[in-house]
């Protein structure tokens, strides 16, 4: 087949639905490498180990403590050592042509995630990249223009899409148990100022380096607080509530607005734990504490996301689901439906309602995923990773999921820049949300 001839079939193929089954082939290996073998790389690969149909030839990571750390889990799961990939910054792209491999897991510093992803799409590789996918708009457009020129998926790793309760919930939006949907809330409310700030040495929460001083995130994550002011991290909750609104598959993210706070829990953090003379206490943070992004989507819904990771609170995501029937919230998990409720006006307890329409992904695996972080989310993130490759098919979370998801927040950044004015959020089916159908959660299949 023809170069432009292959490009054409894949990306024909890539809009079916999800549910199309090809029989899979239980004895077929998939070859994955990882680029980044951090704490978040190691979760992956810990993961896989415990799939027989998986092999891991190489792995990727210019810090060599973190390819040592690695290495024990190969010992540990009584696996052939892998070829290691240490020279540098751009030694990825030595790892991502070799041709003992399908797919690549990337787990490294958000401002890599596009460059690794790129290197392995053109490849001719699967690319399963972390959260968010990408840092700048143009960053979107690069990915969804790989794949398109190469055919070649990339799919964003965002494991909250198959939290337990999240699943649920879409199970019942889709049997129209909220009616038509109006409104979706969510977002990263969690206390990170001990990520930022944490040297590897002090106690836990107690840390006031970052940079070349600090710890694991610490060294990288810290400099985009201080550089940039918008929602930094938003697809743990969009991505969740994109597929409740069906966003890509009939409905579309048309623009947004966004503002944020002064910015005080960094600095605060660090005189109380470092003293007013620590030299970090002169740092100054662009990032307002809480960032709040409303999005019109094309369907007439509207989307609230609250980006807030430097305050001292506990954690949420803040999920809420509402429809022209009913709503659900995630804080207090409660429930009202309309005409099931037993009381009028009397929010309900969610458990009985999850148990009911617990999702078909979870009645099936829910004992694979006993040994996955996050709640099993991440046994079936890193599943649909791997299935999509054995199937030689889409991903279920796409390349333009992840580009649309993530491209809010360079756009929240704008907002704010512009004083809160709105911003148009691109379209990067080009036109195709019109008429693509849906892939995510459609089955117990992947």
């Amino acid at each position: 087949m023809k170069r432009r001839d292959f490009i054409s079939a894949s990306l024909a193929t890539s809009s079916l639905p999800f549910i199309v089954k090809k029989k899979p082939i239980e004895d077929k290996k998939v070859r994955l490498g990882f680029i980044g073998v951090g704490l978040r790389g190691r979760t992956h690969l810990q993961q896989v180990m415990y799939r027989p149909d998986v092999e891991v030839p190489a792995i990727c990571d210019i810090d060599k403590n973190s390819i040592a750390e690695a290495n024990k889990i190969f010992q540990k799961f009584n696996k052939p050592a892998p070829a290691t990939y240490t020279k540098g910054e751009r030694d990825f792209e030595n790892m991502v042509k070799r041709d003992d491999l399908d797919g690549i897991v990337i787990s490294t510093p958000w401002e890599w995630h596009v460059p690794m992803a790129v290197a392995t799409m053109k490849a001719g590789k699967y690319a399963g990249v972390e959260v968010s996918a990408t840092v700048t708009l143009q960053e979107s457009w690069d990915l969804v223009d790989t794949f398109e020129q190469t055919g070649s998926h990339c799919m964003i790793l965002e494991n909250v899409c198959y939290r337990r309760d999240i699943m649920a919930v879409l199970n019942m939006v889709r049997k129209g148990m909220f009616g038509e949907m109006l409104y979706g809330h969510c977002g990263y409310e969690h206390d990170l100022r001990f990520v930022k700030l944490n040297d590897g040495k002090s106690a836990y929460g107690k840390g006031v380096e970052f940079g070349e001083k600090g710890f694991s995130e610490s060294r990288w994550r810290t400099q985009h607080s201080i550089d940039r002011n918008g929602d930094l991290y938003p697809t743990h909750g969009l991505g969740p509530v994109a597929h409740w609104m069906d966003i890509n598959y009939g409905n579309q993210f048309l623009y947004l607005t966004s503002m944020a706070t002064k910015a005080r829990g960094m600095h605060n953090y660090i005189v109380a734990n470092g003293g007013e003379n620590h030299p970090n206490a002169k740092v100054k943070f662009k990032l307002g504490d809480i960032v709040t992004t409303t999005i019109q989507c094309a369907n007439g819904e509207n989307i609230v996301i609250i980006h807030d990771t430097s305050s001292p609170r506990p954690y949420s995501l803040g999920f809420r689901a509402q429809g022209t029937k009913g709503i659900w919230m995630n804080d207090g998990n409660q429930i009202y439906i309309e005409g099931t409720s037993k009381k009028h006006d009397t929010w309900e307890p969610f458990a009985e309602y999850q148990k009911e329409y617990d999702h078909p992904l979870w009645k099936r695996f829910e004992q694979d995923a006993v040994n996955a972080g996050h709640g099993g989310m991440d046994f079936f993130v890193i599943r649909a990773f791997i299935e999509s490759i054995k199937r030689k098919v889409a991903p279920p979370i796409d390349v333009y999921d992840a580009a649309a998801w993530s491209a809010i927040s360079p756009l929240s950044e704008l907002s704010i820049a512009r004083g809160s004015s709105s911003v148009e959020i691109p379209d990067f089916t080009r036109g195709k949300w019109r008429t693509r159908k849906r892939m995510f959660g459609l089955n117990d299949e992947y």
